[in-house]
């Protein structure tokens, strides 16, 4: 292997290949071993008392900060999310949104926070950051000229984006929103486990803080939980010494897997775009369905900013039945063979999931009549997509016309 300073350029598929493997961590192996330790020992008692204040990442000290097996996954999450100067691990990804929450908010300061946002970040904004003493207001991100005079009015600490929207894929202008939550001297956060550091940078597109849940593209096998948050240097120590004061840790057996995941996530949103794509072409001309939510669908909402601003998508996207029958997508679920019913995505299998966006939402309204109509959103995976169809041809069928 080369010794060469030289920073030659590198793809996305060789930096997610490499990234965070270092051998003073991993030796002559490919892998970064598991490090199981609640204890860390040390040769003498003036390298504990240098370690208590030094307190720096990769170093060792207590099983509550991590060992090589977690500094990895931050070191390589970090490498593949353009602009970010440093990652912090979290066990899930609702506490990720917690731990950026936290680590930006104080009492009295004002949240806005987009009203197509994930439902359990909602619920942060009116119960535990309530509790503290901290208000919000929902916005609509696609109204810019609306959320510039809320951010006149309400002069928010942070701003909450979220891209394409959780249930029904609104894509946002995140670089003009951003610019003007900045100017405000606003903290911008948003949720990016959609497309992922690899699909959207959203550290280089005006957001000071981004997070995601590492449960989805990441692992990629529906056998963790974890979050992850990376920002610039700035709010990274800020979401470090908050971690650190909740205890926030994440087991190495999970890092492990979630590392392990990492190296094949980029092949695995390509294939699950590919078939996203395919999937809702054949949705579109469906008899039965009367709107396909996919930013990655020509002519679809959003998809001129997804097409202008992302590099990648993923697997998820949601369509609206034309049905009457508020039943109906759950009997769509109930007749799928090979989609399973379940929350989260992005893993290897395929899922459905019933949803009801109006019950979440504020100020926006349900697009294209999906509050009126039953609504169904898919998770692709990694099936054949030939096959997908077929089971979906024959869900749809059951319906009464």
């Amino acid at each position: 292997m080369s010794t060469s300073d030289d920073k030659r350029p590198q793809g996305a598929g060789t930096r997610v290949t490499h990234a965070g493997r270092r051998p003073e961590w991993s030796g002559r192996v490919v892998n970064t071993p598991v490090w199981r330790a609640s204890t860390h020992l040390y040769e003498s008692e003036a390298e504990r008392k240098a370690a208590i204040g030094a307190n720096h990442d990769g170093q060792f000290f207590y099983g509550r900060r991590g060992a090589p097996t977690q500094w990895a996954l931050a070191d390589a999450l970090t490498e593949i999310e353009p602009g970010a100067f440093g990652t912090v691990l979290y066990p899930s990804g609702v506490a990720a949104i917690a731990g950026c929450l936290l680590a930006v908010l104080r009492p009295d300061d004002h949240l806005l926070m987009s009203d197509n946002a994930y439902d359990p970040t909602r619920s942060m904004a009116t119960g535990l950051l309530k509790r503290m003493g901290i208000t919000h207001s929902f916005f609509d991100p696609l109204d810019m000229a609306g959320f510039e005079a809320l951010v006149a009015d309400t002069k928010p600490r942070a701003v909450w984006f979220e891209s394409p929207g959780s249930l029904t894929m609104e894509v946002c202008d995140v670089p003009a929103l951003a610019a003007i939550a900045r100017d405000a001297k606003a903290v911008t956060l948003m949720d990016n486990t959609w497309a992922s550091g690899l699909g959207f940078a959203a550290l280089e597109n005006g957001c000071d803080i981004v997070m995601q849940s590492l449960s989805k593209h990441v692992g990629g096998h529906s056998d963790l939980m974890m979050g992850s948050a990376s920002a610039s240097e700035r709010w990274y120590n800020a979401l470090r010494l908050t971690s650190q004061q909740l205890g926030q840790i994440v087991s190495p057996d999970d890092a492990a897997l979630a590392a392990r995941g990492l190296r094949t996530m980029k092949v695995r949103l390509e294939q699950s775009t590919q078939s996203a794509l395919k999937i809702a072409q054949w949705l579109s001309g469906h008899e039965k369905i009367e709107h396909v939510l996919c930013p990655l669908l020509p002519g679809a909402p959003g998809h001129d900013l997804w097409k202008r601003d992302f590099t990648g998508g993923c697997g998820l996207f949601s369509f609206v039945l034309k049905s009457d029958d508020p039943e109906a997508s759950g009997k769509v679920a109930d007749a799928l063979d090979i989609f399973g019913i379940g929350y989260s995505w992005g893993g290897f299998e395929s899922l459905v999931l019933p949803i009801y966006p109006d019950n979440d939402r504020s100020v926006m309204k349900p697009p294209t009549n999906c509050g009126a109509k039953s609504a169904v959103r898919l998770s692709i995976g990694l099936e054949d997509p030939e096959n997908l169809i077929a089971d979906l041809e024959q869900a749809l069928g059951q319906l009464d016309n």
